[in-house]
């Protein structure tokens, strides 16, 4: 899909994947506003099929009068070819629902238009997760969802023209344990400053690689700032918005606290982490904010272990962190400068890798031993990841006390800091740029079990 807009993204692989099912679900493709989700369907319905039909239920004011009547297949497709005065050949045609969390009726109706079979279908919004308005029957064995997220810090990399041959030799020196030439470490390390600054917003990234030009980057993610505002404004319910929008425009000063955790009493010194529960969800539902839950302790499955309300609070994208922390920021990261004010920054970074990688993030924080920036669990096996900013990243007091503990087993434990890579006590020390290697085990898609009655006949 290497058209005019040249990113390329992973997303489309899935599409690709999901093209070949023989019996496929209509596929919902989640994810926050301006990441590029109607850009790459948009690709893969031109290059993968003869016919592309799209409607954006935003744009298209009177599109959801399709779906006003009965919701059977003939009517539905009827008043679609006429909408859209558009021919749709059995079997060879897509047809995309854009922004169908405006129009509840459509996502009711994928149900039966699955059933009917004759076309293809993909249903994307930058809100799905947000319940402003009420779907009355989710299709659901009907739909195949994904969640998609900003360009992660790999395919960041493609868009500067790095040799998918580099990045795999990079893999292999993550897999083998083997030291990176100084020289690819060092241009790496600038690519990730850079990605840290630029972020993963597709057309900030295309506007970062066309100029390189820094101001016009930061003027880019500020418009996107004010829409995501914006839309807290339409979208979110009566004295929501309020508690929204405080929450959305604190996150950076609250990951800047040494503890990065999020405290509503900095906003509301009578606020009850009740109150506001739903005003955390919206943002974590919108995309927009990435919710890091603290663990009773390290051990699975975490999410029977996690604490709701002790939490830290990430930014759906770094690139918009630091344009929100209306400093000069971005001058210093460039230049290597990652010390103690910028750790906050490092950190959401690694939260936003983690998360585009497939896994659920948690973090551990006790009196007893200290802090563990991150805790997934892989499989079974739970993995320990601090995230170093300075030199010193061989000290780490906490990761020394919880490995210690008795009846608690860790798969392994990892250090990203700015050396190479290296394994010593049983850490692996890694460079910042290797979490993008970091990946979530994946099921099966097929998991037989068969029990043998031969013996209660």
């Amino acid at each position: 899909m290497w058209g005019e807009v040249m990113l390329y993204r992973k997303a489309y692989d899935k599409l690709l994947d999901w093209k070949k099912q023989p019996e496929k679900k209509a596929l919902c493709i989640m994810g926050a506003r301006q990441i590029g989700k109607t850009t790459v369907i948009r690709q893969f319905g031109k290059d993968h099929y003869e016919c592309f039909v799209e409607i954006n239920f935003i744009t298209d004011a009177d599109a959801y009068k399709i779906f006003e009547k009965n919701l059977d297949a003939n009517t539905i497709i009827t008043s679609l070819t006429a909408y859209t005065r558009k021919t749709m050949i059995p079997k060879k045609t897509l047809v995309l629902f854009d922004e169908i969390q405006a129009c509840p009726n459509a996502r009711t109706a994928i149900k039966f238009l699955v059933e009917d079979g004759r076309f293809d279908y993909i249903e994307s919004g930058s809100l799905l997760g947000v319940k402003y308005k009420e779907v009355l029957s989710y299709p659901v064995g009907f739909e195949e969802l994904y969640q998609m997220y900003p360009m992660d810090f790999e395919e960041y990399l493609w868009a500067n023209g790095v040799q998918k041959s580099t990045i795999q030799y990079l893999k292999d020196c993550y897999d083998k344990n083997e030291l990176v030439p100084d020289a690819i470490h060092q241009t790496m390390c600038q690519l990730f400053y850079s990605y840290i600054v630029v972020g993963g917003m597709p057309d900030v990234v295309q506007t970062y690689v066309n100029t390189h030009d820094i101001s016009q980057v930061i003027a880019h993610q500020t418009d996107i700032l004010e829409l995501y505002r914006l839309d807290i404004g339409q979208y979110a319910y009566g004295n929501d918005r309020i508690k929204i929008q405080a929450i959305f425009d604190s996150i950076p000063s609250q990951l800047n606290d040494k503890k990065r955790r999020f405290v509503l009493s900095t906003l509301d010194p009578h606020g009850r982490q009740l109150r506001y529960a739903d005003s955390f969800n919206w943002l974590a539902d919108a995309g927009v904010a990435l919710p890091c839950y603290n663990v009773e302790e390290p051990q699975p499955p975490l999410r029977l272990n996690e604490k709701h309300n002790l939490f830290k609070l990430y930014m759906g994208d770094t690139g918009l962190l630091c344009a929100a922390c209306m400093e000069n920021v971005q001058f210093g990261i460039l230049n290597g400068d990652l010390q103690i004010n910028m750790g906050s920054i490092l950190e959401n970074m690694m939260a936003q890798q983690l998360k585009s990688n497939g896994f659920h993030i948690n973090y551990y924080d006790s009196k007893k031993t200290g802090e563990i920036d991150f805790v997934v669990q892989n499989g079974m096996g739970i993995e320990l990841i601090e995230v170093k900013s300075g030199n010193d990243f061989k000290k780490h007091s906490a990761l020394d006390k919880i490995r210690q503990i008795e009846n608690w087993q860790f798969n392994k434990s990892i250090v990203f800091c700015k050396g190479n890579v290296k394994i010593e006590d049983d850490i692996y020390y890694y460079p910042w740029y290797m979490i993008m290697f970091m990946t979530a085990y994946q099921a099966p898609n097929k998991m037989i079990y068969e029990i043998d009655l031969s013996a209660l006949k």
